[in-house]
């Protein structure tokens, strides 16, 4: 039975708060491992990860009210995107935030104004090239995670103290039993009951501080340029319009799986607006100072899972999104996890990128030399200088921004390469399910 178009609002309303429970912990990682790492404070943190929530539920709104110039109409959620953390982070500590947000508002507009024309750039993105980059960022990103599981700072006296060990392990061994023995929804939810059973076990540890939630407040209204007046800076941009390129790529498959799901054939104009969607829930990321937004993969589970085909449950989930942005007490919640469980719960999550891009990597004919050449030298050159960023120290700042980021190096290498190894015989496009995360 087609189950389309008859479904009651409190079974939508119920499906919508899982699609928001199977994306939350996904996106309110990213601001709080930006702001972590530029060294917010609570108060600036608590709106960071507010505004964020509220802006998931604008950007999420954007694509599935489709009209003529922009949304795509189908059921998508739209997160932060994990593949911008890095980048995002080398700009604001080389530059500052406001060169940070200069640069995702522009990347917005980028994306925006090509929408029209990607869907023929498709063929420069085959899985040889998407699955490498999405394997450097998974892997690149590791280091970060266990950096986290030791406490934070390197230099801190507890960094690597056998409670911040064991919390840490603690959060990933949680994760992996829920994923184990865990079933539909409580599974969907893995990385959301390990942020919460650890942060809890935490406090039992005593490092949990409830100041957070005190200090905020209950209600808040979105301020555009919250952190100041954007900057825009060329190589800050062009890092971010490749990071864009990213994501325009991961998007398409999604929105190819959905589309094979509902029953409904993806076109061109489809794709066109559903870019341009993205490309405003970028501007408006970078207007209202939250990070870029794509269109998440674990959701597309799911709609699988639960057979409902119908736009209703997504719509739940815009407005659920929307409601708790403005309650800043709710967004200092996730202000108060420790690090060594966001650290537990970012290694499954960024293992799981890595083990994506190996799965698009699949369809790629490795017995031909040349596609060995083009994956190994851009993961070499992607991971090495993730590992070694001080290797192009002596470069000037804007060049050292380009070089020294992992992500761009295996991307401009795997798509280059790629031309002028396969010019003759161009790889096949990315299948629709490709690298997505589907639940059983």
């Amino acid at each position: 039975m087609d189950k389309r178009d008859n479904i009651s609002e409190p079974k939508a309303a119920a499906l919508g708060l899982q699609h928001l429970l199977a994306m939350y912990s996904g996106s309110v990682l990213v601001p709080i491992l930006i702001a972590t790492a530029l060294k917010f404070n609570s108060e600036q943190m608590t709106y960071l990860v507010s505004i964020d929530i509220f802006m998931c539920g604008v950007a999420t709104a954007l694509q599935i009210f489709t009209n003529k110039v922009f949304g795509i109409g189908l059921p998508v959620i739209l997160g932060c995107a994990v593949q911008s953390v890095a980048p995002l982070i080398m700009i604001g500590q080389k530059f500052d935030i406001q060169t940070m947000y200069g640069a995702i508002i522009a990347a917005g507009f980028f994306v925006f104004l090509i929408s029209g024309a990607f869907a023929k750039l498709r063929r420069f993105f085959p899985p040889l090239v998407t699955g490498t980059l999405i394997t450097v960022i998974g892997l690149s990103l590791i280091p970060v995670a266990f950096q986290n599981i030791g406490g934070g700072s390197t230099t801190a006296k507890s960094f690597g103290s056998l409670p911040n060990l064991l919390l840490g392990i603690i959060t990933v061994l949680l994760i992996l039993a829920i994923n184990v023995w865990g079933r539909g929804f409580i599974r969907s939810i893995a990385i959301l009951i390990g942020l919460v059973a650890g942060t809890v076990i935490g406090g039992f540890m005593h490092m949990v501080s409830l100041a957070p939630v005190a200090q905020a407040s209950w209600f808040h209204v979105p301020t555009p340029f919250y952190f100041g007046t954007p900057h825009f800076e060329w190589s800050s941009i062009l890092t971010m319009v490749l990071i864009s390129l990213v994501s325009m790529v991961e998007s398409t498959g999604v929105f190819f799986a959905l589309g094979d799901i509902v029953g409904r054939k993806i076109g061109e104009d489809d794709l066109k607006k559903g870019y341009r969607a993205e490309g405003l829930a970028v501007m408006l990321g970078g207007v209202f100072n939250t990070f870029p937004y794509t269109t998440f993969s674990q959701n597309v589970g799911l709609v699988q899972l639960s057979g409902i085909k119908s736009r209703k449950p997504v719509m739940y989930s815009a407005g659920f999104l929307v409601l708790l942005g403005l309650l800043p007490k709710i967004g200092a919640l996730a202000t108060i996890i420790p690090t060594p469980v966001l650290g537990g719960a970012m290694l499954v999550m960024f293992g799981m990128v890595a083990v994506q891009g190996i799965r698009m990597l699949q369809q790629v004919d490795f017995n031909n030399d040349k596609n060995l050449l083009v994956a190994a030298i851009s993961i070499g050159l992607g991971l090495g200088v993730t590992v070694q960023p001080e290797i192009v120290q002596f470069l000037p700042k804007n060049i050292q921004l380009f070089c020294s980021s992992g992500i761009l190096m295996a991307s401009l290498s795997a798509v280059i390469l790629n031309i002028l190894f396969n010019s003759r015989n161009p790889q096949p496009e990315m299948k629709s399910d490709a690298g997505l995360n589907e639940k059983d």
